[in-house]
């Protein structure tokens, strides 16, 4: 009979037995697995370190090589490159829009060439106003400036007023949605202008509408136009370095009780491929006695790829005259402590320029070394602190 008073375990009180050293009879006592080894450096060798890793990269890179070749034969040069070498012909360039405040909230000093900008806002809030700038400052710097004038409304008058140089700009006043988009097509391929502007978005007008009866009902014919349009020039607008800016007007959704019920014309695909939207409104008028001379207002960079979004900026739009560049310069230094405001004077340094801000503003217009002056400053502290935003990012990545 089996005794159960004994038990087949060690007796624990047992000296002459350790449990932790017994070893089950016919089996090896399991020794630790070898670490990896070590490269010379100190760290943890990985298979790239030994012979047999390395072949196995060159043989990599030579098929990498290889594929790359057929690439260019078959699709061109510089269908595919490494970034490091392509890096300056990819930097983005911009080109200002006449008012200091909006080129420092835009992160890049302007509007960005080769990409597609976005200008929406409600009605007489300075939307081609500022367009018509922007495509000043392109003329000034030798550039060539298209104006797609779809709501045949453009005013040469004006224009000249604001700076533009018409004898030099191309206009077109197309007919169809289609004719439109087609002319922007063909100008950004032919890579010779630096500024396409199209007035607007919202009145271009798909042809099967134009032909169909005044009631006929066009569901998604306008955005599905813009999105085949936008399909086809993203590539090219890229290459060839244009800006393209769309201006657009603002709808109202039916039916929304809660949340923005504000949006714009011309389907999502232009709210997704633009770089840059630019949110423009009117906030107040501009007062000379009883007389309204023009009206403050405030631009929001809804959107921004190439730079931090939701900058605010403001400056004044004076009637006849467009951007005040002399207010713009006004505000900045007086934000940045270049000109110091006491009471209602204004002074900078030493030197009164005038009791408020009107008077102020029409000194740095008959003093132009002096508004000039401020404006190198300006620029001179917004390109130091970009530059050591940079750093700390590097330090921080490193």
């Amino acid at each position: 009979m089996a005794d159960y008073g004994k038990s087949s375990r060690t007796n624990p009180s047992d000296p002459t037995k350790d449990p932790k050293k017994e070893t089950h009879e016919g089996r090896k006592e399991a020794t630790p697995a070898p670490g990896p080894e070590k490269h010379p450096s100190g760290r943890a060798e990985t298979p790239g370190d030994t012979a047999e890793g390395k072949e196995q990269r060159d043989a990599k890179n030579k098929v990498l090589e290889a594929t790359l070749t057929q690439i260019s034969k078959q699709f061109g040069k510089g269908a595919i490159m490494r970034l490091g070498k392509a890096y300056a012909d990819m930097s983005v360039q911009a080109i200002p829009t006449g008012a200091l405040t909006l080129d420092l909230a835009l992160g890049i000093g302007g509007i960005p060439r080769g990409r597609v900008s976005e200008i929406y806002g409600p009605e007489s809030s300075g939307k081609t106003t500022l367009a018509l700038h922007i495509i000043s400052q392109a003329q000034r710097r030798g550039g060539t400036a298209a104006f797609i004038d779809v709501e045949h409304a453009l005013d040469p008058e004006y224009a000249a007023r604001l700076g533009v140089n018409t004898d030099e700009l191309l206009v077109s006043q197309p007919n169809t949605g289609e004719e439109a988009l087609e002319i922007v097509d063909m100008l950004i391929r032919s890579s010779a202008l630096d500024v396409i502007v199209v007035d607007s978005v919202a009145a271009l007008v798909p042809r099967a509408e134009l032909e169909g009866e005044m009631g006929d009902s066009h569901m998604g014919l306008q955005a599905r136009l813009m999105s085949q349009a936008l399909r086809k020039i993203t590539g090219s607008i890229s290459k060839s370095r244009t800006a393209c800016i769309f201006i657009n007007q603002i709808r109202m959704k039916i039916g929304v009780m809660f949340g923005n019920p504000e949006t714009t014309t011309g389907g999502n695909a232009l709210k997704l491929y633009p770089n840059v939207r630019l949110d423009i409104r009117r906030i107040e008028a501009i007062k000379e006695g009883e007389a309204t001379v023009g009206s403050r207002v405030r631009v929001k960079v809804a959107k921004n790829k190439l730079a931090p979004p939701f900058k605010q900026a403001e400056f004044d739009i004076l009637f006849g005259s467009g951007i005040s560049r002399e207010g713009n310069i006004l505000d900045l230094a007086l934000e940045h402590n270049l000109i110091e405001k006491s009471g209602a004077w204004f002074s900078y340094g030493d030197q009164r320029i005038g009791q408020g801000r009107e008077n102020a503003r029409q000194f740095l217009a008959e003093h132009a070394e002096l508004a000039k002056e401020l404006e190198e400053k300006l620029v001179a502290q917004h390109m130091k602190k970009r530059k050591e935003a940079q750093e700390e990012g590097v330090r921080r990545v490193n």
